[in-house]
């Protein structure tokens, strides 16, 4: 067992992949712009990418649905997140600096699609595959908080919003020296 968590951790010794300019610059512009998008768009929807992580979030119900009802209900939005993170886990497993910044800002894009449903808990006005029950009506509704969907709606979109920029500044403080 040591010896595996020593290659694990001998592993994330490694320095981190060089990142040149266009490469700084790429991550950047994707993540200014889905922080302009979130901020002004009222209703983020990216189609292609939005139709995969709809894909994952509609997965993730009968996938963690088989560990209960109550982890189905929470199943879509995990997927949601889990797919990206973990794709983020690889990138940072490799090393791979942009790869690794732009998997989290998919997780942050996520985010802010998350806050978006939960902010229409209560007026329910989204069109809802399959017409099927509002996910977070139910969380809410189990927390005892659907009265508060806006509320908590912002600080899901915030936590996205502070995760791009924290991202952004990872990346500029990684760019002028190189290898960490």
């Amino acid at each position: 067992m040591h010896e595996w968590w020593d290659a694990i951790r001998e592993q994330f010794r490694e320095p981190w992949k060089p990142l040149g300019p266009a490469a700084l610059g790429l991550c950047l512009l994707v993540c200014g712009g889905l922080a302009l998008w979130a901020l002004a768009s009222a209703d983020p929807w990216i189609p292609l990418l939005d139709g995969a992580n709809l894909m994952f979030h509609e997965a993730g119900h009968p996938l963690f649905g088989i560990f209960g009802e109550g982890l189905g209900l929470y199943g879509g939005t995990l997927m949601q997140l889990l797919v990206p993170l973990l794709v983020a886990g690889n990138f940072a497993w490799r090393r791979e600096t942009a790869p690794f910044a732009l998997s989290l800002a998919w997780v942050c894009q996520n985010l802010v699609n998350i806050a978006r449903y939960a902010a229409d808990a209560r007026a329910q006005l989204l069109p809802l595959v399959g017409g099927g029950e509002h996910d977070w009506e139910g969380i809410l509704l189990r927390w005892n908080a659907l009265g508060h969907d806006l509320g908590v709606a912002r600080t899901i979109r915030g936590m996205a919003l502070l995760g791009l920029a924290a991202l952004a500044g990872w990346l500029v403080l990684r760019y002028p020296r190189g290898e960490r």
